[in-house]
C-alpha cells in the first residue's frame, strides 16, 4: 500500500443553523452534525467510518465531496486544498472522487436506460467524443462490474437490487476516479447479495488501484473490507485504529459496546461473554452534553468526563487514536 496521503480531512465541522420566527427569522441554535473530524486516507487504503445512525458519517462524506458547505476545517485531496474551490474548479476535482450511494434504486433515474445512466458522467465532463466510443466505454464498464453489455437498453426497474448497485458502481467508475466514497453500499441488499457486491469492490480496488472511504453501520461488513476504521459518536471521532487492533482490543467504551452488540455464531460463547450494553438515548446534536459526549451513557464516566471534552490522542507507536480520558490515563 502506498503511504502517500490521498485525502486529508482536518478539523472539519458542518453545522446547520436553526431559525425561529416567520417574518423576522433569527438563529437560535445549530445542529452540529459534524464537529471537528480529522483523518487521513492513504492511497490504496480502505478507511471505514462506523457508528450509530445520525452520528455524522454521511455528512462527513458529503463534506469531503464539497456537496455541503464546511462551517470550519479543511479538506485536501491529492495534495490540493479543495476547501474553498469555486464550483467550476470543483468539477475537475470531482472527476477524481466519486460516490456509490446507499439506495441502489433511488440513486438511479427510472426514466433513463442503463446505457445513459452509466454514460452520463462522460457526457457531463465532455468525454463522449463520438457515439461508437461512448457505447464501447459503457460496454466496458458493464463488463467490469459483471453485467452483460446487452442489458444496456433496459431500465433500472428491470434489474435486481444487486444488479442496480453494480450499475451505480459502473457509473462511479466511468471517470476513472482515484477515490470512491461508498455510503453504506450494501445495507439495502439481501445478505446473500451483500457478499457478492463487497467482493466486487475488493476486486475493483485491486485491479484499478482505488482508494475507498467506506461508510457502514454493520461491523461485520467493515471488518471484511476495511484496513483502518474510525468510530464516530455524535459528530466526532472517538477512536481510530487498524481493523485487527480495533476488533482485538478496542480502547473506547463506546467501541467496546458496539462490538459487544455483534452476535457470535457460537451460542455457547455468546451466552458466556460479558454484556456491555449502552443505556439511555443518543443526546441531541442540537444540544450535546458538556465534556465527553458519551458520558451520559458511559458506565465508566468520572467527574472529569462530565466537564472536560477529551481530545483525540494519537499513539505515536501504533498510529491509533482514542478520545477518552480513561484510555489515555492508563
Amino acid at each position: 500500500m502506498d503511504k502517500t496521503p490521498l485525502l486529508e480531512v482536518d478539523d472539519v465541522r458542518v453545522h446547520f443553523p436553526v431559525y425561529e420566527g416567520v417574518v423576522r427569522q433569527r438563529q437560535v441554535a445549530s445542529i452540529k452534525a459534524v464537529d471537528g473530524v480529522s483523518f487521513t486516507l492513504r492511497r490504496g487504503e480502505t478507511f471505514g467510518l462506523v457508528g450509530e445512525s445520525g452520528c455524522g458519517k454521511s455528512t462527513t462524506a458529503l463534506a469531503v465531496l464539497r456537496m455541503l458547505r464546511l462551517t470550519a476545517g479543511s479538506v485536501r485531496f491529492e495534495g490540493r486544498d479543495i476547501t474553498d474551490l469555486a464550483p467550476d474548479a470543483m468539477r475537475g476535482v470531482r472527476r477524481r472522487m466519486q460516490m456509490v450511494y446507499q439506495d441502489p434504486f433511488g440513486s438511479l433515474n427510472p426514466r433513463m436506460r442503463v446505457r445513459n445512466i452509466i454514460g452520463e458522467p462522460l457526457v457531463v465532463h465532455g468525454l463522449a467524443k463520438d457515439r461508437s466510443r461512448y457505447r464501447d466505454r459503457v460496454a466496458e464498464l458493464m463488463d467490469l462490474v459483471g453485467l452483460l453489455p446487452d442489458m444496456a437498453d433496459r431500465y433500472p426497474h428491470e434489474f435486481s437490487g444487486g444488479q442496480r448497485q453494480r450499475i451505480g458502481i459502473a457509473r462511479a467508475l466511468a471517470l476513472e476516479p482515484s477515490l470512491l466514497i461508498c455510503d453504506e453500499p450494501v445495507s439495502a441488499l439481501d445478505v446473500s447479495i451483500q457478499a457478492q457486491v463487497l467482493n466486487l469492490l475488493l476486486d475493483l480496488q485491486e485491479r484499478l488501484e482505488l482508494t475507498y472511504l467506506f461508510i457502514a453501520h454493520d461491523l461485520s461488513v467493515v471488518r471484511h473490507v476495511c484496513d483502518r476504521i474510525g468510530v464516530m459518536y455524535l459528530g466526532r471521532l472517538v477512536e481510530v485504529a487498524t481493523r485487527d487492533e480495533l476488533f482485538a482490543a478496542p480502547q473506547h467504551p463506546y467501541t467496546r459496546a458496539l462490538l459487544a452488540a455483534v452476535p457470535l455464531p457460537d451460542p455457547v460463547l455468546e451466552a458466556s461473554r460479558p454484556q456491555e450494553l449502552i443505556h439511555g438515548e443518543v443526546p441531541s446534536v442540537r444540544n450535546p452534553p458538556a465534556g465527553c459526549r458519551f458520558h451520559p451513557r458511559c458506565p465508566l464516566a468520572e467527574d472529569r468526563c462530565r466537564s472536560e471534552s477529551p481530545a483525540l490522542i494519537t499513539n505515536p507507536t501504533t498510529g491509533n487514536a482514542v478520545a477518552c480520558h480513561l484510555a489515555t490515563k492508563s
